[in-house]
Order: structure tokens, then C-alpha cells, then sequence
């Protein structure tokens, strides 16, 4: 059985596709693209793919990440094309290689956002971070399933800063743009919870719905507080060792043997 691990874009409108609908546009692309997919055994068999840490309905992504399973090998990158081919433009495969290593949900450990502000300034942004990263905890709260849920939204936050952003035209809004580097944790912090924060703490309150995109996800490096690519380490082992500067080892010659 090979596994191949594949990353996948959420875009444009289709930032507004709930999980359940990307699994059954994904699920069209794998059948019209012929992929030898595995099966769960079963009475309901369904294709084996694993989906890790998808981003939320209506908040866009440069980085979402899944696995399948394959009963026959094939090549990464042509069956990233095919699948490409096989989803409607905003959801797009954008790179594919074969697991050699295990534990890519064990990879996703940080996230890097974007949060475009319009219709607020970045020096009134830049107040606000300032106040946020400056407070020891910053307690939001959350309607969850099991009822309203408070919880500290600052400690997850690694890295926050804004930056001036494109405004609609001379005489328009402005638009500040955050970057938002958070720790994946539990309970989940997740941009909307760090904008509850700015409200909570700098009454900062955006005139229209903030655009969110996640950037990158992977590893979280605690020294360098970056995100790591999570594939990297399967390229890494699918790279053949180098030779050694003596190169290969002669064979031993039999005992007793001598020039004739």
C-alpha cells in the first residue's frame, strides 16, 4: 500500500466550503482522476483518506493537508495534476509527495494567518496588538456544542504584528493587515478568538468582517518561533544517500592471493 500525502488550497469563494463538502468534491476528484484508492472494510466501505487540522468554514487557506491511501504505486507529482484537474478552481492541489515517515498530524503544531482589517488604520492596529501581546492573559469566550466556553486566547499566540495593508483607492477605507502566528493547543485558538481578544482588551472593532487565510502549517520551532513545512521531512527521505568521498568499497581480496 502506498500513502501519499497532498496539499490543498482553499481560495476565493470557496474559503466558504464546510469540511463535508471539500470530502465530496475530493472524493469526485479521486474517482474522475482513476486513483487507485484503498477501502475501510466494512459494510459502508469508503475510501481511506486522512484529513488533518482543516481550517474553518469561511476562512481561507494556502495550507491544508491530507493523506490516502493507494492499492497500486503512482507517481506524486502526475497524480497531483490529475487531481488538480479534477477539482473546481479556489480548491487546487498544490504539491504531493510519497510518506516515508510517520506522523504528519504529529507535524502540525503551528499556524501562520493573515487577517486583512478593512476600515481600520495600522497605527490603530499597531495599539491594539501592543495592548494584547502586553496583557498576561486574554480570556475570550466561544459558543461550542457543549455550551459557552471561555478560555485564554494569549498564551497560544506566538507572534502577532501589523502591517500596513492596500486601501481601495485614494479617499477610501483603510486596511491593516495582521500576522498571526499561533500554537496549535487545547481548546483550539483560532483567529476569531484572537480578534475577540483585540476587542476585549483595545475595544478594536473592525467595520466589516475581517478576510482570514492561513499561510502556512506545519512544525512550530519554539527557538526561531517559525512554521516548518511538514513535508519537507518525506522529501528528505525519499533522497537518495550521497556517495562517500572514497567511494565504493572494494571487495576483499581471497586469502593467500598475490600478483601472478
Amino acid at each position: 500500500m502506498q500513502r501519499i500525502r497532498l496539499r490543498y488550497t482553499k481560495r476565493g469563494r470557496l474559503r466558504f466550503t464546510s469540511h463535508r463538502d471539500f470530502q465530496r468534491a475530493f472524493e469526485r476528484a479521486l474517482r474522475r482522476a482513476e486513483v487507485p484508492m484503498a477501502y475501510s472494510a466494512g459494510f459502508t466501505p469508503h475510501p481511506k483518506v486522512s484529513y488533518a487540522n482543516a481550517a474553518p468554514t469561511g476562512t481561507g487557506s494556502e495550507a491544508e493537508y491530507l493523506e490516502i491511501a493507494l492499492t497500486a504505486p503512482r507517481d506524486p507529482d502526475l497524480l497531483r495534476q490529475l487531481l488538480d484537474e479534477s477539482l473546481p478552481d479556489g480548491l487546487d492541489i498544490t504539491d504531493a509527495v510519497e510518506a516515508r515517515t510517520s506522523g504528519l498530524a504529529d507535524r502540525l503544531t503551528g499556524s501562520v494567518w493573515e487577517l486583512r482589517l478593512t476600515g481600520v488604520g495600522e497605527e490603530e492596529a499597531a495599539e491594539a496588538v501592543g495592548k494584547f501581546l502586553a496583557a498576561e492573559t486574554v480570556e475570550v469566550s466561544r459558543t461550542t456544542k457543549n455550551g459557552v466556553r471561555t478560555f485564554d486566547a494569549r498564551a497560544a499566540v506566538a507572534g502577532l504584528e501589523a502591517v500596513s495593508g492596500p486601501s481601495d483607492g485614494p479617499g477610501q477605507s483603510p486596511c491593516a493587515i495582521l500576522r498571526l502566528v499561533v500554537r496549535h493547543v487545547t481548546p483550539a485558538v483560532r483567529p476569531d478568538d484572537v480578534l475577540s481578544g483585540l476587542r476585549a482588551v483595545a475595544d478594536l472593532a473592525p467595520p466589516v468582517p475581517a478576510a482570514v487565510t492561513r499561510l502556512a502549517q506545519g512544525l512550530f520551532d519554539e527557538e526561531s518561533g517559525t512554521v516548518t513545512d511538514p513535508l519537507a521531512p518525506d522529501r528528505e527521505a525519499a533522497r537518495p544517500a550521497p556517495p562517500t568521498a572514497a567511494g565504493p568499497a572494494a571487495a576483499p581480496e581471497p586469502a593467500g592471493a598475490g600478483p601472478a
